[in-house]
């Protein structure tokens, strides 16, 4: 994408509408310091299938956006778009250009669905993943005379980014809140996360989802004061109807929560049943420094590497012992434990993984999260129990559809006993709950290629790789963004920088086996089964024994899955358990 500095904000939009949309977008604000072509443009320019031009009164006077324009008119690959009324060009003016001076945003609007189309058409594949398997976009529109509400995410104001995780939660609570109230309609968290430091007239919002009101505010966080500023618009007529400001301790943040939904409630003029106002009122701890600590510890498990999962654990536990009845914070243990035993991580036990799975699903036998982790611990653990724990996924996916947890485990589970149009589902719905996450993201790539579906395969790989590569502009060494980044460039074709970046990991992160073992699928994907098997032969005498049964279930080794090297390697880890009583767990594979 091509633009002026001066843009660089409206750049940062189509960017992300772009990426949302699955394309790998190159659009480099760093590079621009006044040259023209550097090497590092110039061969983004001359690899990209489509070159996206933004015009406007100061790219049109940039002879470094000119030239970038000329050189994709040259390559047929330019698809240029008026951002703001301009002249363009003089050699421009019978191209073909999207006008989009208008555009805010709005993912349903025809001048930018006809732009998506032609940057298809350039690229030359579909890039939204099968629309069956992914979730609505946009939640119907509300029925006559039923408020309907947009809880944009709470801006961060504490001067401190790594504050966004409080902020974040404090939005979800709330969406989650109003969410309980019959008589409303609320957009789901999905929707109004993909909002997020974006700036969207209200009635545009009105229009596109079919919405009545907005919530917005911000988050100001500093030691153990809080305040949270919130004000309830009319979306339609983009006028106030209730704002609030709370100066409180970091002990009131419930009470804060609580008086924000039931104002709005009363706003709305909104009447409850006895029920809902019994939960809006419930609360999974009474702890303020619990609830924090499991905001945190979350957000490291959602975008973290996997060296956090001891954190993790260790976080949850001091969570647990302010609050012994919290059962997100036992479930995230159950979680990060079970992921970090089957690493063999000093210290994470499966004994320990199962306590708190258990201990989650007794003090919240309710909480979808809670039967959610005990799914995983037991996919985790020694045999692998995929059965045992599909009735514990299926509960939770019926106390909450919306459980990022739930469809992630059931993608893993669905995948590795071939269930492949199920396993496609589940991971889509978990990538559409959480638009940062990369472990769906990357899963969801070896799906389509067991059902050969090449369209969907390049796309995934594409929209995997762009969440890769955010976050390793954030942790360069992140094990599990490095793991799928490989795989995403084998599955896109580029070998060269995929064998670069393979390389690369095992010096960034060497002791990281599931790492390694990504590294192995990625490089089985290119054929390659002496290198991926060097990877395998590092890691085979000291994985546990569901991993084993997972190689044998894997797809993604597929093409390898016959070569004398693999299958030795494969063997001799089998060994170690043959004389122990995980013999008869290996065999069920």
């Amino acid at each position: 994408m091509s633009y002026s500095r001066e843009d660089q904000a409206v750049a940062r939009r189509y960017a992300d509408a772009l990426e949302a949309q699955g394309f790998s977008v190159w659009w480099d604000a760093a590079l621009r310091s006044g040259e023209a072509f550097d090497e590092a443009i110039e061969a983004a320019l001359r690899a990209a299938k489509a070159v996206v031009v933004l015009w406007s009164p100061r790219s049109v006077a940039s002879r470094w956006v000119r030239a970038e324009a000329t050189l994709a008119d040259r390559n047929k690959t330019l698809a240029p778009v008026i951002i703001e009324p301009c002249e363009r060009p003089i050699m421009f003016e019978l191209t073909q250009t999207a006008d989009l001076s208008h555009w805010q945003g709005e993912l349903d609007d025809p001048a930018w669905l006809a732009l998506v189309a032609e940057v298809r058409r350039f690229v030359g594949v579909r890039d939204a993943p099968l629309p069956a398997a992914a979730p609505v976009a946009f939640p119907p529109r509300a029925a006559e005379g039923r408020p309907s509400i947009l809880v944009l995410p709470l801006i961060n104001m504490s001067g401190d980014p790594e504050q966004e995780y409080f902020s974040d939660g404090v939005s979800e609570d709330i969406i989650t809140d109003l969410g309980r109230v019959s008589a409303l309609s609320v957009v789901s968290r999905n929707t109004a996360f993909s909002y997020k430091g974006k700036t969207v007239a209200p009635g545009q919002l009105a229009a596109a989802l079919g919405i009545t009101h907005i919530l917005e505010g911000s988050v100001r966080k500093s030691g153990s004061r809080v305040r949270i500023t919130a004000q309830l618009l009319d979306a339609a007529r983009d006028t106030q109807v209730w704002a609030e400001r709370f100066d409180r301790t970091l002990d009131d943040i419930f009470a804060i929560q609580d008086e924000i939904s039931q104002a709005i409630v009363s706003a709305l003029k909104v009447k409850l049943a006895p029920a809902e106002k019994q939960a809006l009122e419930q609360r999974h701890t009474a702890s303020a420094e619990a609830y924090e600590l499991y905001l945190l510890a979350r957000q490291f498990s959602r975008t973290g590497s996997e060296r956090l999962k001891p954190l993790i654990v260790r976080i949850c536990e001091r969570a647990v012992v302010l609050d012994p009845g919290f059962g997100q914070a036992w479930a995230q243990i159950a979680i990060a434990e079970a992921e970090a035993y089957q690493r063999v991580v000093e210290g994470m036990t499966y004994e320990h993984a199962l306590h708190a799975a258990e201990r989650a699903v007794a003090v919240s036998p309710g909480l979808a999260e809670a039967h959610a982790a005990m799914a995983e611990v037991l996919m985790r653990g020694p045999s692998m129990d995929l059965v045992g724990g599909q009735p514990f996924v299926e509960t939770a996916l019926r106390l909450d559809p919306d459980c990022y947890d739930a469809h992630l485990c059931a993608g893993y589970q669905t995948l590795a006993q071939h269930r492949w149009d199920d396993a496609v589902r589940h991971f889509e719905a978990a990538i559409a709950l959480d638009p940062v996450a990369y472990r769906p993201a990357g899963m969801v790539i070896q799906v389509y290629k067991a059902l050969g579906d090449e369209e969907n395969i390049l796309a995934a790989a594409r929209r995997c790789l762009t969440r890769c590569e955010r976050l390793l502009a954030i942790e360069p060494d992140h094990g599990g963004a490095l793991g799928f980044l490989v795989t995403s460039l084998a599955e896109l074709g580029d070998v060269d920088r995929a064998r670069d970046w393979a390389r690369r990991a095992v010096l960034f992160d060497p002791d990281n086996m599931r790492l390694h073992y990504n590294l192995a699928c990625g490089l089985a994907e290119l054929g390659d089964a002496d290198a991926a098997c060097d990877l395998l032969d590092g890691i085979i005498d000291k994985v546990s024994a569901s991993w084993l049964l997972w190689i044998e279930a894997d797809n993604s080794l597929d093409r390898i899955r016959n070569h004398p090297r693999f299958a030795a390697v494969v063997a001799r880890g089998a060994s170690r358990f043959a004389d122990g009583t995980d013999e008869e767990q290996l065999a069920r594979a």
